[in-house]
């Protein structure tokens, strides 16, 4: 792989990663409710759950998820149900007075936003599936073990500085401000994305 080719996969991953979904919207979510802290913790969470995806296709593991379907279900649906969850309280949000931010502010300490946030990826089997495309896109079928390290490294860091970025960019004062000025369009916005979500989970096939 050239620079120039390496070089487009990162940022069609980067774009990928930066597209609004349900990791995104907990980030933004989340730094403006709680601050950049938070946030920052949020997309260290995400992060992380990128990180076990992208280890576990690394080693083979989308393979034996895709042989043993039913576990592929199972992480399906949980994820779907908790999408869809977020989705309700979202258009919930909309049509009354207390915005989204009051109604999802989480208990506890920085601990807790991280678990939220981790499992919000370790749910979403299209996780899996995206890593290991990538992977069989980027890589030669007898690239070496090194090779697929040196290329999840550098994904991974992709992935960080967009999801870490994504808390930075939102605990800013003027992001806050123009989510205030259109409360309920970005909710409603973020009910339509996360219903989508979940309807996307529930149709994605392991084969």
């Amino acid at each position: 792989m050239t620079g120039w080719e390496l070089a487009a996969l990162l940022l069609a991953w980067a774009l990928g990663g930066g597209s609004p979904g349900p990791a995104t919207l907990t980030i933004s979510g989340t730094a403006m409710e709680r601050g950049r802290l938070a946030g920052i913790v949020s997309g260290v969470g995400i992060t992380a759950g990128s990180a076990v995806w992208g280890l576990a296709s690394a080693l083979g593991m989308g393979a034996v998820m895709l042989a043993n379907v039913w576990l592929f279900t199972a992480l399906k649906v949980i994820g779907a149900l908790y999408l869809g969850y977020l989705a309700y309280k979202s258009f919930k949000s909309a049509w009354n007075n207390k915005p989204l931010q009051d109604q999802n502010a989480l208990k506890g300490g920085l601990g807790r936003v991280f678990a939220k946030s981790l499992a919000i990826h370790l749910t979403n089997p299209k996780a899996i599936l995206g890593w290991g495309a990538i992977f069989a896109i980027a890589l030669p079928t007898d690239a070496p073990l090194s090779s697929v390290f040196v290329l999840y490294a550098q994904l991974l860091c992709v992935s960080t500085t967009v999801f870490v970025g994504y808390g930075i960019l939102f605990s800013s004062p003027w992001i806050v401000a123009g989510y205030r000025r259109a409360r309920r369009a970005f909710e409603l916005g973020f009910g339509l994305l996360f219903g989508a979500a979940s309807l996307k989970i529930l149709t994605t096939r392991a084969v």
